[in-house]
């Protein structure tokens, strides 16, 4: 199906098109873009559209593209996001295999295009931005917990001795002095990359000026630095064990359930074996995986049927009430190694380029 370009938003002609991040915000319900130089700096407020393109060695560009959704957003900023992200992969010829990012459970990929980190800040467009320079006798002290040897996710958590556990690294930002907190069974992995974490804050947040304290769980000793970090908790006291989290074992049972789009009703099929030939090129589907849910979209539907299948998962997570289910969206031809391998027959003859989900590459 041809799609014309009277479709699609202006905002994305020539992206695509060089190697590199491009960006677009959500401001009253349109795509703007977003300057270099703000690049990584995210408000919990916003939607953010993020184009990835990587050169490949033959000339060619492999392009993915995520959508961010704050925590704060609201329904109909979300919604915009969801059809300019269509709009876009439509402008790049429909080949982009288009991820949902929600604050605090972004994927590894996503979090790998920022170094070291991002830390959403309050505020949006809407409410006006957050002033970048807080008044010293105004500065809050912040919490927040690194995830990740690799790549680090990092969170804000309540300023609160039940935030701190064995399992994971803290970083405590005060005034004065941030405090590195190495939960006893983190890696040393995980603590060079909190490291790197600690440096940015103390650059964003106090100009390079400020003092850093590492602190080691179950050492207190007599170190003055320990004493100043658990005095701000209230004094030492013994930390209980890391609960699961909410979504550990999850997925365990869940079965893939397969399911079409058909204009505004979607619809399980009845069917004992996932297999490429229940798939129609008319159409859109959505393979539910609990924690994943896959938007299918066939060649031959129009964008406004792949709109409408954006929207359509989205409640379908609201409905669920799944926030932390991530959303992939991929064209018929171009799906990833990931999903093909949901179903247990699918032809091995493949025309087209295929993105390999795993890496962010492609394959033939």
């Amino acid at each position: 199906m041809v799609i014309s370009m009277r479709e699609v938003d202006p905002v994305f002609k020539g992206a695509g098109q060089k190697d590199g991040l491009e960006i677009w915000r959500i401001e009253k319900l349109q795509a703007v873009s977003v300057p270099r130089k703000s690049h990584g700096k995210f408000f919990t407020g916003d939607c953010y559209i993020i184009l990835k393109t990587s050169a490949l060695k033959n000339g060619s560009f492999c392009q993915e593209i995520h959508y961010w959704l704050g925590k704060d957003t609201s329904q109909d900023e979300a919604g915009i996001a969801v059809i300019k992200t269509v709009e876009l992969d439509a402008a790049l010829g429909g080949r982009a295999v288009q991820y949902r990012e929600v604050q605090g459970n972004e994927t590894e990929k996503f979090l790998s295009y920022f170094k070291p980190c991002i830390i959403p800040e309050e505020g949006g467009a809407a409410s006006g931005f957050r002033q970048a320079v807080v008044n010293e006798r105004e500065y809050v002290a912040r919490l927040f917990v690194c995830k990740g040897k690799h790549t680090v996710q990092v969170k804000e958590v309540p300023f609160a001795r039940a935030s701190l556990n064995h399992d994971d690294i803290l970083i405590l930002d005060t005034k004065s002095k941030i405090f590195q907190f190495n939960g006893l069974n983190s890696s040393i992995q995980e603590r060079a990359k909190a490291l790197e974490v600690v440096q940015y804050l103390k650059d964003a947040n106090h100009e390079g000026k400020c003092d850093v304290a590492v602190v080691d769980d179950g050492k207190l000793m007599a170190d003055a630095d320990a004493g100043e970090f658990w005095g701000l908790f209230g004094g030492f006291a013994p930390l209980p064990k890391k609960t699961f989290s909410e979504l550990d074992g999850k997925d365990n049972d869940f079965p893939s359930k397969l399911l079409c789009v058909n204009e505004d009703q979607t619809f399980p099929l009845d069917c004992e074996d996932l297999t490429r030939e229940l798939l129609d090129s008319t159409k859109c589907y959505f393979l539910d995986c609990g924690s994943e849910l896959y938007v299918w979209m066939g060649r031959e539907t129009v964008l406004e049927d792949r709109k409408q299948a954006g929207l359509a998962a989205e409640e379908l997570l609201r409905e669920g009430n799944r926030p932390r289910s991530h959303i992939i969206r991929l064209m018929e031809g171009f799906e990833t190694v990931i999903f093909r391998s949901k179903f247990s027959k699918w032809p091995k003859k493949v025309e087209t380029v295929v993105s390999v989900e795993s890496r962010g590459k492609v394959a033939g």
